[in-house]
């Protein structure tokens, strides 16, 4: 179930809970939606609390987009249209929420790489242990720095409290183009099971899955990016475990461990396409040289609940974060140094590597004597510590760069009128340090000696807002909240070319501070649920990608993105539901420094508008429901014309059929076999035939899955 909530957007932390329009749904269900916690938000309010936009894919829609083979990222793109289309590669770079760049989590550990950005955070871990995910819409400080677009928080499985003994599922899938089967066959198992021991609980799983290549709808291998990294020809693995201790009736300790890697097979190369006459970008068997790229991450928790504080509710959470990833190599002239090899010649690749502790201590209940206040007060700590190196020569690319936050925070919620109206604000108070100690750029720059420091900043984060019930099943809400993130710190310090510098005076780390406003409404009548909302998302000093000399570096210049957000559903009766959303987007920003926005931002910062439709209808043991989107084109006053949009629709179908022996299902993706340029192909690089990709043409998953 895809369910459309209300959520107050708060600096601090915001909200759970829901209303209702379902855009993804096996079987209709009574839910009250009032208790249901989005644990992102980090409080637990009515949904008429909730002044701004969170959305809820819960298990039976991830589930449901598995049986087309979908990975996490594919499920949030597929069934949230301001969610940009996925790239369908490892790196989801261009990839954003709203226009700007959402922050995963899972469980609540952040997976982002801020101080170096590798746009890999999607994919850490196996969706096959998602419970449900979380998408809070709009830059917020809910949970710290990098939510400038929102939250996207993956949940994971728990052991079924109600069940008694051992339960879990397996499942097998395999994944195939319907038209070329050969190499494109890859499969999937994977299985997971838990048992509720009475006070103590435990849930463990495993996944293994082994990718084909993919193909176009033309029937032609798509190319490979072998820099940034593929998720075709690819392995990945994964390990989870997760497990709880009640100390008491109201009392909790849990802990939940996540492990997962994926890396290339290296059985492709890549054959350069021809955008002027619309060739895509192709591969043949080939073996590529140098580490096939890879991503490998850990993820650890533990978390500490007691509802008898103070007469209210006490949440404490430690967590660490290791994440390692290589990218494919090259001569790229940025990596040569002729003290190692003569000029031209040098083969080398980078890695990107990040290590997280940190803490959230939270306390929320309510403030007497006042009828009515609620408040949530605490203290987040973060240490992240990021350094990329060039894997095969042992050298520093961007030196090891440490950030340092603490960052106390208060939300009240005042509830008035018999509950119909709530007013909400809070202040998060940001304090950072970035320590980089004295370092060498590489040969190509100068080298250049440049001198370490430790710069910092402090920043004051607000939020306000306000709902109010018109009548029973229409709210109306809006909101004021504001979010931060850093510029790409380690793209800066890399390119450092200029003699003399140091990092206290070079380095610019003043905070993309980013302002979203939010007004909307949600009307639920018999079987209609349905929402609007719209927002603006302004920063004076931003954080635009631009493509200098064929390397993304960073410009800080003011960006202002606004836009409109539709969804509806109708339920006709258990059998039959229908419904879609449909997302705009604007973006613009300050090129020349005059305060006043003068450009479109290009596809790499802002997605196409679209449109998705989506029918289901159940027939005794029989579910069947068919999904189309369509993106719509899109040019960019000011860029060059090579790098308009034409947009493109797909449909994608699933039938389930429930047997005594588990679920059988059979997804086709593309359905139709429609050939495409992927969106963010499509809008970048218009001189680059290696990077001219196509989209998969129709892909059939064949699956089972056996609950026990």
């Amino acid at each position: 179930m895809f369910r459309r909530f209300a959520c107050a957007t708060s600096a601090l932390a915001l909200c759970s809970a829901a209303s209702g329009t379902a855009l993804a749904q096996s079987a209709p269900q009574a839910t009250a939606l009032d208790d249901v916690v989005v644990t992102a938000a980090r409080t637990a309010l009515p949904r008429s609390a909730l002044p701004a936009t969170v959305e809820l894919i819960d298990r039976a829609a991830v589930e449901q987009q598995s049986a087309l083979g979908a990975s996490a990222v594919e499920t949030v793109a597929a069934l949230i249209p301001s969610f940009s289309p996925t790239r369908q590669k490892l790196s989801g770079f261009g990839e954003t929420l709203r226009g700007r760049s959402p922050l995963f989590l899972v469980d609540g550990i952040p997976q982002s790489t801020p101080l170096r950005d590798d746009s890999r955070d999607g994919f850490t871990i196996d969706s096959f242990f998602i419970d449900r995910v979380e998408v809070i819409f709009g830059s917020n400080a809910i949970q710290g720095i990098g939510a400038t677009g929102g939250v996207i928080n993956y949940v994971t499985a728990a052991t079924p409290r109600e069940a008694a003994g051992f339960s879990g599922r397996v499942q097998a899938l395999t994944t195939f183009d319907a038209d070329t089967f050969g190499d494109s066959a890859g499969y999937k198992v994977a299985a997971i099971g838990g048992q509720d021991f009475g006070r103590f609980d435990l849930t463990v799983g495993a996944a293994y899955e082994a990718r084909g290549v993919y193909y176009d709808g033309e029937g032609r291998r798509i190319g490979f990016d072998g820099t940034q990294g593929e998720l075709q020809d690819s392995v990945s693995w994964s390990l989870f475990a997760k497990g709880g201790v009640d100390l008491g009736p109201n009392r909790r300790l849990e802990a939940m461990v996540n492990h997962f890697t994926l890396e290339g097979d290296g059985d492709y190369v890549t054959v350069a396409g021809t955008r002027a006459t619309g060739l895509p970008t192709s591969a043949v068997r080939g073996t590529p040289p140098g580490l096939q790229p890879s991503n490998e991450v850990t993820s650890a928790v533990l978390a500490y609940s007691d509802a008898g504080v103070f007469g209210g509710t006490l949440r404490a959470q430690l967590f660490a974060h290791d994440y390692a990833g290589v990218f494919g190599g090259g001569t790229f002239g940025t990596f040569q140094d002729p003290a190692i090899a003569p000029v031209g010649t040098l083969f080398d690749q980078s890695g990107n590597n990040s290590e997280k502790l940190g803490f959230k201590v939270e306390w929320e209940g309510p403030v007497a004597p006042v009828t009515g206040l609620r408040a949530l007060v605490g203290l987040d700590g973060l240490r992240d510590t990021t350094n990329q190196e060039l894997v095969l020569t042992g050298r520093d690319w961007v030196p090891l760069t440490q950030y340092e936050s603490l960052a106390p925070f208060l939300q009240l919620n005042q509830r008035l009128a018999d509950g119909r109206l709530h007013l909400s604000g809070g202040l998060r108070f940001e304090s950072v340090t970035l320590s980089v100690d004295d370092f060498q750029t590489l040969w190509t720059y100068g080298p250049q000696q440049v001198a370490g420091g430790s710069p910092g900043f402090e920043e004051l984060l607000a939020n306000l807002g306000a709902t109010y019930e018109l009548t029973p099943g229409l709210l109306v809400y809006g909101s004021w909240a504001q979010g931060f993130n850093m510029a790409d710190v380690g793209r800066v310090l890399r390119g450092i070319n200029t003699p003399g510098q140091d990092v206290d005076t070079f380095l610019d780390i003043a905070p993309v501070v980013t302002d979203n406003f939010e007004a909307g409404l949600e009307y639920t009548r018999g079987g209609f649920e349905g929402s609007a909302a719209v927002f603006r998302s302004n920063t004076d000093k931003g954080s635009r990608l631009v493509l200098v000399g064929g390397v993304y570096e960073v410009a800080r210049e003011a960006t202002e993105i606004q836009g409109l957000e539709l969804t509806a559903r109708y339920t006709v009766n258990a059998d039959l539901r229908f419904g879609g959303a449909y997302s705009h987007l604007e973006g613009r920003s300050d090129t020349d420094g005059d305060g006043v926005v003068d450009r479109d931002l290009d596809g790499a910062n802002i997605s196409p508008d679209r449109m998705l439709l989506w029918a289901e209808a159940d027939h005794g043991d029989l579910s069947l429901r068919v999904q189309a989107q369509r993106l719509f084109a899109r040019d960019f006053e000011g860029q060059v014309a090579e790098n308009s949009f034409e947009g493109y629709g797909l449909i994608d179908a699933i039938g389930v059929w429930h047997a005594g022996f588990g679920d059988v299902s059979v997804g086709v993706q593309n359905l139709l076999g429609e050939q495409y340029v992927t969106y963010y192909s499509d809008v970048q690089r218009p001189g680059d035939n290696l990077s001219y990709y196509a989209g998969r043409g129709r892909t059939v998953t064949l699956g089972l899955t056996r609950r026990f």
